[in-house]
């Protein structure tokens, strides 16, 4: 099972867009995602359209289970 976090920013313009982490820490906190979503704002390393990111919209965690099936 592979796990992604997804964290969602707004822009200045209300544009959103996301950043994602591939097999994030298990024992990751709220708290530091936030702190780690407030720094990449602060930083100004990212832009949507020219528009630099904003705010923080959301953050999910997702589970992936892949089941191949061989065929033939």
């Amino acid at each position: 099972m592979s796990k992604t976090l997804q964290l969602t920013f707004e822009n200045a313009a209300g544009k959103t867009t996301m950043l994602t982490v591939d097999e994030p820490r298990s024992d990751i906190t709220s708290e530091q995602i936030q702190a780690a979503m407030q720094q990449i704002i602060a930083s100004g390393a990212f832009e949507v359209d020219g528009s630099p990111l904003s705010a923080p919209k959301s953050v999910r965690i997702v589970e992936r289970t892949v089941t191949e099936f061989i065929a033939g």
